[in-house]
């Protein structure tokens, strides 16, 4: 490409590519990525950009295509990789743009810079640093900004590399640029101070430059210190840290009072940074931010706490000087004893000290009683969102939101300090709870908000508050009463009471009140109430179902109203959240309660299929729908025919890995899969349409592979020849691919599924599993396997002998075949790795399969056979000897019979109801030689068989051959 008819060419495709014409703009964007590793494609994307007459669109366009261009050739390995001649004037020429005029480029140009940087700075752009410092120093505002904004973006990338030596050669520019950066930042902040008075036009561009060297500290305190506090410039800087809160705060004040609204909200993110600063160092450094704590404690408190900082304040804030709080509370270097190290135990103790005479008993009790009285009461806000939106009102936040929410961030406060000093916060919430013990007046809204912080303050330290309160008293009585006050604003109180019930159910309710307490949700749950109130009833339910000391028999009565109203509540919700809250609840109820639902559960399956359909944009809600369907299908143990036309694309939908909804859904869909084979009667077409999925779930989801093996084992199960005709190779080949990588826990797995073949339809499936055979024959011939793998290799051998001895012999050729021996050497070497690790079989059921396999060799006319003869008595002997019981007649008998009851469950996923794959599982044991065969019987035939084939005297030499400890062992079980 000639440079000056590449820059035409690519200029003019660059502004095809920003038209809004689509026909235009796609071709555009085709021939741009054909371009993407043409050499000088760079070169003219920075002539571009750097030309400030093109249009802006244009060049934003450009340096987008620049940035992402550096994500994927910039690196020297890298396919198609940029050419180092032509990187050299690419950073020559990004190092001087210095001047962009629109904000938005400049950005992305510091962004693009800075991941050059990462990749390049100091071994081959080792002038980056000084030349931005340089321009920092700049006359020229614009030039000295945008080279802040690069440096801020370059110290950014450069600070999150976690390697030993990038962070090293971190440290070592931080102790190269700090003091400057730090000169800096005073100097616009000052300058920003200086202009506040006069209002000159520069003073947001003071406060921006501020604000981004602000942001380049933060970065090269927390990360570029290994202990910041033996610097004298952080010592410094951290200790201005208060007082420029303090003056910028007064700042935010000014501007707003002259309607400066844009300058006040950078004056808040500057506040809320230097916050930053003070958690970042206390949380990557807390040694090192010991002498702040007091500093950090009587901050916070002075703003949040006291009168003196209220018209200084904004929620985020608050919020910070919380967590802050917070943090020092549960730092674990400021507790004695939690840190070993004797070097550091000074410093802890130090910590410790200075917390505790920070939190006297008197600004505990301020800190408490602020908490409760001011920050957890409602505000108007809080009222109108109820009113406006009482489901997202209802649903609480959860995850993180404490650091960012006001609410949560002061209950979790609330409850780190009570935690903390319970001792001291006991008598005064108690006294608090005590003074608002009497039914206030419904019209009394200031009243019954009192009332409702302070609820919220029992509820939220009911396990620090556990023995200050006789809860089954109150709830008797109190409680209880105000739940039936419905006149004014008393759902505030209903509201409250409700969910601080829920939050005492599993501390300190008896369980002879559980009844009392579901007649008192019933009501709260109807459609006369609430929606907040219902929502609020319907999480209290869950959280006692959800207790340890559940008793189904208590809830029974109550269970058709509570499921009633609980499907009502779930048609009359409107938001996809609460949706999935409700039916969440109903889903928990239906898994508690069992079998016992089945009466109530109709509605609810008449409902589903609507609520799918309206869910088609919400992966999450139906994700919940999948869940329930599982305890549903469980609960009533057989799956009808009219369930299918539902049941049966839910979990098509939810296991097809081409829809993008699986993300969400794979999990809960597979097992639905599950659950609906293992009720299902037997097998339909559409059924068995649904395993059309199976192949790539084995291919890409490794994860759930052990659910995907049950759901092939129930197919087995439900209509074995049918399936194995149909999917039984395939299957069997996807295994074979899996094995080689697979681990021990894996290959159990997978034998156990090929073990399942070959109870199931014994003549078709050993044809089936062939392609398999010989990667467990060979595995065993090579006897190196884990026992618990070499127990179901045998096994797996065991069930193949019994089949079809012609079958063991064309897998033992075939083995023979690969590893270039002849078949007798094979099977001798497979015959002596069974004998010899049998002993390490511990099932019972498992060592009588080996043993009936063995057995039946006497008889197979082989030389190998008959050479270890002696081995194979004394393995089926003590087999023998491990399954054979005595009755009371004095009798021996097989333990394994499937007449005397002592079947294993023969899977490994159990579970606590008869299903239809239970009785099926039963039915394969009845055909079972484990269980149907008595192996004293037949071995006692195999070994006249035998001798009828050998003549007496080579049987009598063979006897010879049993040492006599064996032979005493063996004609106690059998006449040889």
């Amino acid at each position: 490409m000639e440079l000056n008819a590449a820059g035409t060419l690519v200029l003019e495709t660059l502004q095809q590519a920003a038209s809004q014409d689509v026909g235009v703009l796609k071709p555009a964007e085709q021939r741009l990525k054909q371009w993407e590793t043409e050499p000088g494609f760079y070169s003219v994307l920075l002539n571009i950009v750097s030309n400030h007459a093109i249009d802006v669109n244009v060049r934003w366009l450009a340096v987008l295509y620049f940035k992402n261009g550096i994500d994927r050739f910039w690196r020297k390995a890298a396919p198609n990789a940029i050419s180092e001649a032509e990187k050299i004037p690419l950073r020559q020429g990004l190092a001087s743009c210095f001047t962009e005029p629109v904000n938005q480029i400049a950005t992305q140009i510091a962004v693009l810079i800075s991941k050059i940087a990462r990749v390049e700075w100091p071994r081959d752009w080792p002038e980056l640093i000084p030349v931005i410092l340089e321009a920092v120093k700049s006359n020229n505002p614009l030039v000295q900004h945008r080279a802040i904004l690069t440096l801020h973006h370059v110290v950014k990338t450069l600070s999150s590399k976690r390697l030993v030596g990038d962070r090293k050669l971190f440290q070592e520019l931080t102790a190269g640029v700090f003091e400057f950066v730090l000169s800096v930042w005073s100097s616009h902040l000052q300058a920003f101070l200086s202009q506040m008075s006069e209002e000159t036009p520069t003073m947001a561009e003071s406060l921006e430059k501020a604000l981004l060297t602000l942001r380049i500290l933060r970065k090269l305190v927390v990360y570029g210190y290994r202990n910041p506090h033996e610097s004298q410039e952080v010592r410094l800087f951290l200790s201005m840290v208060f007082d420029r809160a303090k003056t910028m705060l007064e700042c935010r004040k000014s501007l707003l009072s002259r309607d400066k609204t844009a300058l006040a909200e950078v004056c808040e993110k500057f506040v809320i940074h230097l916050t930053k600063i003070l958690l970042d160092v206390l949380e990557h450094h807390p040694l090192s931010f010991v002498e702040y704590i007091h500093m950090s404690l009587e901050f916070a408190g002075y703003y949040v706490f006291t009168p003196t900082g209220e018209g200084l304040l904004f929620e985020r804030f608050i919020v910070q000087c919380l967590n802050l709080v917070k943090a020092i509370l549960l730092c674990v270097e400021y507790k004695p004893g939690k840190v070993v190290e004797d070097k550091k135990e000074p410093e802890v103790l130090r910590a410790h000290e200075l917390k505790m005479s920070f939190f006297t008993e008197v600004t505990l009790t301020e800190f408490c009683r602020k908490l409760v009285t001011h920050y957890f009461l409602l505000t108007k806000a809080d009222l109108e969102q109820w009113d406006s939106d009482p489901e997202g009102f209802a649903i609480d936040e959860g995850g993180e939101s404490w650091k960012y929410s006001l609410r949560p961030c002061t209950e979790t406060v609330f409850v780190t300090l009570f935690h903390e000093f319970r001792a001291t916060l006991s008598p005064v919430l108690l006294s608090m709870v005590q003074s608002s013990h009497s039914l206030v007046p419904p019209d009394d809204l200031t009243a019954i908000l009192r009332k409702d912080a302070v609820y919220n303050a029992v509820g939220l330290a009911a396990f620090d508050f556990y023995d200050e309160v006789n809860f089954d008293q109150w709830f008797s009585t109190t409680l209880t009463q105000e739940l039936r006050v419905k006149e004014g604003n008393y759902r505030v109180i209903r509201r409250r009471v409700t969910w601080l019930i829920g939050q005492w159910t599993g501390v300190k309710l008896s369980q002879e009140l559980r009844p009392a307490l579901y007649a008192a949700m019933l009501p709260l749950l109807g459609r006369g109430e609430d929606m907040a109130v219902r929502l609020t009833a319907s999480s209290t339910l869950k959280l006692a179902i959800d207790d340890f000391e559940f008793n189904t028999d208590q809830f029974l009565p109550f269970l058709e109203t509570a499921f009633s109203l609980l499907f009502a509540l779930l048609q009359e919700a409107q938001e996809c959240d609460t949706k999935m809250h409700v039916l969440y609840v109903l889903s928990f109820i239906i898994e508690r309660v069992g079998f016992s639902i089945r009466p109530f559960a109709n509605s609810l399956v008449q409902y589903l299929p609507q609520l799918w359909q309206q869910s088609a944009e919400h992966n999450m809600l139906r994700c919940a729908i999948v869940s329930t369907m599982v305890h549903l299908v469980k609960a009533f143990g057989m799956v009808t025919e009219t369930l299918y036309p539902f049941l049966v694309p839910m979990v098509a939908l939810s296991t097809d890995l081409s829809q993008p909804a699986h993300v969400y859904l794979m999990e809960d869909g597979l097992e639905l899969w599950l659950a609906v084979l293992e009720n299902s009667s037997q097998v339909t077409p559409e059924l068995l349409q649904l395993f059309r999925n199976m192949p790539h779930l084995l291919e890409h989801c490794t994860d759930n592979i052990r659910t995907c093996f049950y759901i092939i084992q129930a197919n087995i199960l439900l209509a074995p020849d049918l399936f194995l005709k149909t999917y039984g190779e395939p299957i069997i080949m996807h295994c074979d691919d899996m094995l080689s990588d697979m681990r021990s826990e894996g290959v159990v797995l997978t034998m156990r599924l090929v073990e399942t073949y070959l109870r199931a339809a014994p003549s078709l499936a050993t044809d089936v599993v062939k392609p398999i055979l010989p990667r467990v024959f060979l595995a065993v011939y090579k006897g190196e396997e884990y026992p618990m793998v070499m127990s179901m290799y045998l096994s797996v051998m065991s069930r193949v002998l019994l089949n079809s001895l012609q079958a063991f012999s064309q897998v033992v050729q075939k083995v023979a075949n690969l590893v270039g021996e002849r078949q007798e050497v094979v099977l001798d070497k497979i015959l002596d790795v069974w004998l010899d690790k049998m002993a390490l079989v511990t099932q019972l059921e498992r060592r009588k399969l080996l043993g009936l396999a063995l057995a039946s060799l006497l008889t197979a006319q082989s030389s190998a056979v008959l050479e270890r003869f002696c081995g194979i008595v004394l393995c089926v002997t003590e087999a023998l000897n491990d399954m054979m019981k005595i009755d009371e007649e004095g009798s021996l008998y097989d333990s394994l019979m499937f007449s005397n009851n002592h079947l294993s469950s023969g899977s490994e996923d159990d579970v606590d109801y008869e299903t239809e794959h239970d009785h099926r599982r039963k039915l394969l044991s009845a055909t079972d030689p484990v269980y149907t065969t008595v192996l004293r019987d037949y071995f006692q035939r195999q070994v006249a068989e035998l001798q009828s084939q050998v003549g007496p005297v080579q049987f009598e030499q063979l006897i010879q051959t049993i040492d006599v400890e064996t032979l005493q062992q063996a004609r106690a079980f059998i006449v040889m």
